[in-house]
């Protein structure tokens, strides 16, 4: 059986990784704008790099949560596929083999001038940090206004599911909330989070698991268990 996964912010908060923005629309006390936009790289490329820095730092002090070593575990008896909004490294360091990142990953870098030259990042990336061109390496981020170019593989992994499953997002960042459109008609969906967004689908049974990723993953994996009977 075939089980997809959508995965957002609240997937990672209880690992300590502050989710995108709060209610006054700031993260981590920048505009979004500022910090995650091709027009606040080319205005202030060392405010962008230090707000990356740090997100990466503390990144590497972080460890994956119960929910993403269920995800992990899984593998044992489903063919699992995650799709990500998250730009953490989490579900792969919790054994997840097959994980597609939607918004780009922040332990890799790339450059300013071609962006296919991708490198794997574990420090401070600073200015004058260059590309084998010679060029400035920026964050491997898809930022406001940037092409999430991992959405073509995503949507053709979304239709291809017998299961979907949707994990700590507002449902609300497109185009990765547009995913539901491409589940086969007919497929459970069932979506975890303890402030879930309101939907309304026509074509898939959805089932609302109102409560945190780690302890939400466990009522799921009953629930899949018994799908395997």
């Amino acid at each position: 059986m075939k089980i997809v996964v959508l995965s957002g912010a609240g997937m990672s908060a209880e690992s300590g990784i502050s989710t995108f923005r709060d209610a006054n629309g700031l993260w981590e006390g920048h505009d979004i704008m500022e910090v995650a936009s091709p027009m606040g790289w080319s205005k202030n490329p060392e405010l962008v790099l230090d707000f990356y820095n740090k997100r990466r730092r503390q990144l590497l002090n972080v460890v994956p949560n119960k929910a993403h070593l269920a995800l992990a575990e899984l593998e044992n008896d489903f063919d699992m596929h995650i799709i990500t909004q998250n730009v953490d490294n989490l579900h792969e360091r919790a054994g997840s083999s097959k994980v597609l990142h939607l918004h780009g990953e922040l332990l890799k870098a790339r450059s300013t001038h071609s962006e296919n030259l991708i490198y794997d990042w574990t420090s401070d990336l600073n200015i004058g940090d260059l590309c084998e061109n010679g060029m400035q390496l920026r964050p491997h981020i898809v930022w406001f206004g940037e092409a999430v170019t991992a959405l073509e593989e995503a949507a053709e992994i979304a239709s291809q599911a017998e299961v979907f499953v949707v994990i700590g997002t507002s449902l609300q960042v497109y185009p990765a909330a547009g995913l539901l459109d491409f589940v086969p008609a007919g497929v459970p969906i069932y979506y975890i989070d303890p402030k879930p967004a309101e939907i309304v689908l026509f074509r898939n049974p959805i089932e609302i698991i109102a409560k945190s990723a780690t302890q939400g993953i466990i009522t799921l994996m009953h629930k899949l268990n018994n799908l395997k009977r």
